[in-house]
């Protein structure tokens, strides 16, 4: 069974969930694209690693529940005289006051020389939270790739978080390419919550075409793939931010038309 929306799902936004929806669709990306770029080019998933803030609680509970509590039986009791210890029936363990969190991204090689070509970026809840070190990492790296002649992508499908300021306010969701050999020009895809992902270019080196990614394909795939039709509680309001009253009330209508045809499959 599909999906209730013809584009991006904004139940799949919750920052709880976000991991798992990241690595699948990094995953279904780069073995789309590796059917495309070989044999001249080879694509890799790598990580960016860093630990969060400890003035960050609200993002580190998004990432991982602040205290586990675990609850046991009692065990019977002991057969010996000798003095016994009880085992606490609850045990609280809390986490460090800062979380490792790896961010994982899209690069294209040349094969050739092993020379980086393309960076694609898919926009986490920690890359996108104002004042965070995911954030300024994010936008450290972002500045430095900018300033060389390799492809930069981004892919922000969060409608919560900052936003560099070219895109800020724009539309719900957007693409963004930076050529590595267009100075300061932007290509950018606006895409609003009704709206199918967009079909975008990815740019490879001189003599070689760019390649076309469908963003709708693989976010079908992924969805599919997971089963969050069955998985996702669509009787649950979306994530933060609050829609629109219009795309609330679309929203709403879409999921009642899914379930409706759902029932007849």
């Amino acid at each position: 069974m599909g999906a209730p929306f013809p584009g991006m799902d904004p139940f799949l936004e919750e920052p709880s969930g976000w991991t798992s929806v990241h690595h699948r669709l990094i995953s279904v990306i780069s073995d789309t694209l590796i059917e495309q770029v070989a044999p001249h080019f080879s694509v890799s998933i790598e990580e960016r690693v860093y630990i969060t803030d400890d003035d960050t609680p609200a993002m580190r509970q998004s990432i991982a529940p602040d205290i586990f509590l675990v609850q046991r039986p009692a065990p019977p009791p002991p057969q010996s005289t000798a003095i016994a210890t009880i085992t606490p029936a609850t045990i609280i363990e809390r986490l460090p006051a800062s979380l490792e969190v790896r961010d994982r991204y899209i690069t294209i090689y040349d094969r050739r020389n092993r020379e980086l070509v393309t960076i694609i970026e898919i926009l986490s809840p920690w890359n996108k939270a104002r004042g965070t070190r995911g954030n300024r990492e994010f936008l450290s790296k972002r500045t430095a790739v900018f300033s060389t002649d390799t492809h930069w992508i981004e892919i922000d499908l969060l409608r919560a978080g900052e936003r560099p300021e070219e895109v800020a306010s724009q539309s719900d969701y957007y693409v963004l390419l930076r050529r590595g050999n267009a100075g300061s020009r932007l290509e950018v895809w606006y895409i609003d919550l009704r709206d199918p992902l967009p079909r975008i270019s990815v740019p490879l080196r001189a003599l070689h075409a760019d390649i076309v990614l469908d963003l709708q394909a693989a976010f079908t795939l992924l969805y599919n793939r997971a089963h969050y039709a069955e998985d996702i509680d669509y009787t649950r309001p979306v994530p933060p931010p609050a829609l629109r009253p219009a795309d609330a009330a679309w929203v709403a209508q879409s999921i009642t038309q899914w379930q409706n045809n759902s029932k007849h499959l």
